[in-house]
């Protein structure tokens, strides 16, 4: 049991250093970026490549971890990306060379199939959704303060400084990776056959689920990791002052992981969370352009921060909770590449609508979208309801004609 519960803190360290590295520079990439002569659609690229990236690799990860029936390989091969990320950024500030840089960082989020799959083995079956929100939490708490700190750094020792920091940290969790223990009996040695993948793929659950999560992932990337900042410093905000704003967006984020699964879910049930949470997210976005004072600029962060922080563990519990143990990392690596559209097409589109209509019309873009992620909400929500009702109409119609049959 103990042995157990070393290598469930074990893991949590590796993934919290999986994110750590790459969530310090997030903030003041784009303004770096900025600095250096680079344009709103040339950051918009950059930024929209970390989710490219994904979208090509995260699949195949999923797939060939279910081949293999192991996912520590593809964990190491990640640690090894996002160290090789850090390096190339702290070596060079070539705007070219920064695109590779997040490329890889790209690669190295990639890795997440592996991990997110690999590390619910280390609970029980009926578990899944805690283990996700617990992992879901690490990951938070790695944004959050990677992310606190990064203004305040940059202010006092320049903006390679979070580089330096992303190197080390990175580097521990490469050679830390290799000490995690994956359990041989975790996963049925049954062979991965094509036609299960294409089920998998198919599964209209997963795709729903898919196409919202691909709507909240052009929401935070396009707004508090991809150009907050840049509208921030706008209305008076300095560097290092940056901080307040993500422990204004964080803070009710991570709470909101813990939250979703022990008070919201049992209450109001996964699709009127969803609901709530989508509705209230784009409603905060679109609010951005019309904030002047930074006191209520925190106060619009704080609630977009919490409303997104309750559909992300949501919407991963939900991918592969109808899918067999042994495809759910194929399940995972389609979910996460397909929600990788979101992380590549909301900043691509964000920072073209920025450069030819300013900076406010990117918030309008991606709060619309967060809009259309409600009605489908809303839309499927009724329809399994339907669906839900005609099933014990039938039942019970069965029922009196067995008493009376």
């Amino acid at each position: 049991m103990e042995r157990k519960q070393s290598s469930k803190y074990l893991f949590i360290l590796v993934s919290f250093l999986l994110w750590f590295p790459h969530f310090i520079y997030v903030p003041i990439l784009s303004p770096y970026m900025e600095s250096i002569g680079g344009r709103y659609t040339f950051i918009g690229i950059v930024l929209s490549s970390y989710g490219l990236v994904q979208l090509l690799c995260r699949l195949p990860i999923g797939i060939f971890s279910d081949l293999m029936k192991f996912r520590k390989p593809f964990i190491i091969f990640g640690m090894f990306a996002s160290f090789l990320s850090c390096m190339i950024y702290l070596m060079t500030d070539h705007l070219w060379m920064i695109l590779l840089a997040r490329s890889l960082a790209g690669i190295a989020a990639s890795s997440w199939v592996a991990f997110s799959v690999l590390y619910p083995t280390y609970y029980n079956d009926k578990e899944v959704h805690k283990a996700m929100g617990s992992i879901s939490f690490v990951v938070v708490l790695a944004q959050f303060l990677g992310m606190s700190f990064s203004g305040y750094i940059v202010d006092e020792w320049g903006w390679k400084a979070p580089f330096v920091i992303g190197v080390v940290f990175s580097l521990i969790g490469l050679i830390l990776s290799f000490f995690i223990t994956e359990r041989k009996d975790a996963i049925a040695k049954e062979p991965l056959k094509v036609k299960d993948l294409v089920v998998v793929i198919k599964e209209p659950s997963l795709l729903k689920i898919s196409l919202l999560s691909i709507l909240a992932h052009s929401i935070i990337f396009s707004t508090m990791f991809g150009f907050t900042s840049n509208y921030a410093l706008e209305i008076g905000f300095s560097p290092s002052q940056l901080t307040w704003i993500v422990f204004a967006f964080m803070i009710p984020h991570a709470i909101a992981t813990l939250f979703m699964g022990s008070v919201l879910v049992p209450r109001l049930g996964e699709w009127r969370s969803l609901k709530l949470a989508f509705l209230f997210s784009s409603l905060s976005t679109i609010l951005i352009p019309f904030v002047g004072s930074k006191s209520m600029f925190l106060v619009v962060q704080g609630l977009n921060g919490f409303f997104l922080g309750l559909i992300f563990p949501l919407l991963l519990g939900l991918s592969i909770e109808k899918i067999a143990k042994d495809k759910r990392a194929t399940a995972m690596g389609a979910y996460q590449a397909l929600y990788a559209i979101g992380i590549f097409v909301g900043p691509f589109f964000t920072g073209i609508f920025n450069s030819s209509f300013g900076i406010q019309a990117g918030f309008y873009f991606v709060g619309f979208l967060g809009l259309v992620a409600t009605l489908l909400v809303v839309v499927w929500s009724r329809s399994k309801e339907k669906r839900y009702s005609s099933k014990e109409a039938l039942w019970k119609k069965e029922q009196n004609r067995k008493m009376h049959g």
